[in-house]
């Protein structure tokens, strides 16, 4: 029995009693782990332990070969309905043209509409950082630009280092 995952199933079981659930999901109280082996081994079942820190221990009779595809179907579904989150960036200057801030604004709406977190990212060089108005200038141009509703912002404005940024996340999907 390679890689049972933790589990312990038939004569693997080392203590003495466990509490046991039959195959019909049916309590049958605390019984000798060799009775509880004879019991599965007359259906043609196993027994698996399936809360080995409860005391005793919680055993169920089973198929554990069914068991096993079971949690493994499960596990594949769960994945299948996450979403890999992807961080995008729009990095751009304070002294960028309302042309160049259009193209950026429809970058960072195009992403949002995909159900991407953007970070909108404005560096600032040498004198620059002595304007950082400027920035939150250019940060509220974006969000003015951008459907209204179809983002929240997520970490507002905030300088770090010589660069000033705000993540913004979709709303897509969320109906909040």
């Amino acid at each position: 029995m390679a890689d049972t995952r933790g589990l312990r199933i038939n004569e693997q079981i080392r203590v003495r009693e466990v509490r046991l659930i039959d195959d019909k999901g049916e309590q049958n109280g605390i019984l000798p782990t060799i009775e509880a082996l004879r019991l599965a081994k007359e259906r043609e079942l196993d027994l698996v332990e399936v809360s080995p820190n409860a005391n005793p221990p919680v055993c169920k009779i089973l198929n554990y070969g069914k068991y096993k595809f079971e949690q493994e179907k499960r596990l594949r579904d769960s994945r299948k309905n996450q979403k890999a989150l992807k961080i995008k960036e729009i990095r751009m200057q304070p002294k960028i043209g309302p042309g160049d801030l259009d193209t950026k604004a429809k970058h960072v709406q195009e992403f949002l509409d995909e159900g991407n977190k953007v970070k909108v990212t404005i560096r600032f060089r040498g004198r620059e950082l002595a304007h950082t108005e400027l920035g939150y200038d250019v940060l509220n141009e974006v969000l003015k630009r951008l459907t209204e509703n179809s983002y929240v912002v997520e970490k507002p404005a905030a300088m770090e280092g010589r660069f000033m940024s705000m993540t913004l996340n979709s709303r897509v999907g969320k109906q909040s």
